[in-house]
């Protein structure tokens, strides 16, 4: 399976996601999203197959959001697109594109939306939260 994932190893759920992927067998591309960006018109496309609004992919925490003005209603998404151009740690992460869609994996469990048909085997985030018990049953 093609998978793509939009990843900081700084970020706990962003290695939770990479994990639970590999730990189910796939070895998915693994885009380290802030020393190398995706393009503008690749962000634009992997917001509108995920059906939401760009601002529900952007993250305020320990970015430059309030400095920007993001906060600002009326910004446009061309707007709010330079921005995340000229900061990609805007961008939430981790994004994961599979044949079956896009997501922000936001908590890292929803991965699992994305991987129909594929046997869940037991696993446990690195703060020791169960995802997957011992019998395969997602338990989030």
């Amino acid at each position: 399976m093609d998978i793509v994932i939009y990843h900081n190893p700084a970020c706990g759920t962003s290695r939770n996601t990479l994990d639970l992927i590999r730990h189910l067998g796939i070895e998915p591309h693994v885009v380290e999203y802030l020393k190398t960006p995706p393009a503008r018109a690749m962000v634009a496309d992997m917001v509108a197959r995920m059906g939401v609004p760009l601002r529900d992919v952007l993250r305020q925490k320990g970015t430059p959001w309030a400095e920007l003005g993001l906060d600002d209603e009326t910004l446009s998404d061309d707007q709010l697109l330079d921005a995340v151009e000229a900061h990609p740690v805007l961008l939430n992460r981790p994004i994961v594109v599979t044949p079956a869609g896009v997501k922000l994996c936001r908590p890292s469990e929803a991965v699992l939306d994305l991987l129909p048909g594929v046997a869940l085997k037991p696993f446990v985030k690195e703060d020791g939260e169960v995802i997957i018990d011992d019998a395969g049953n997602r338990v989030r």
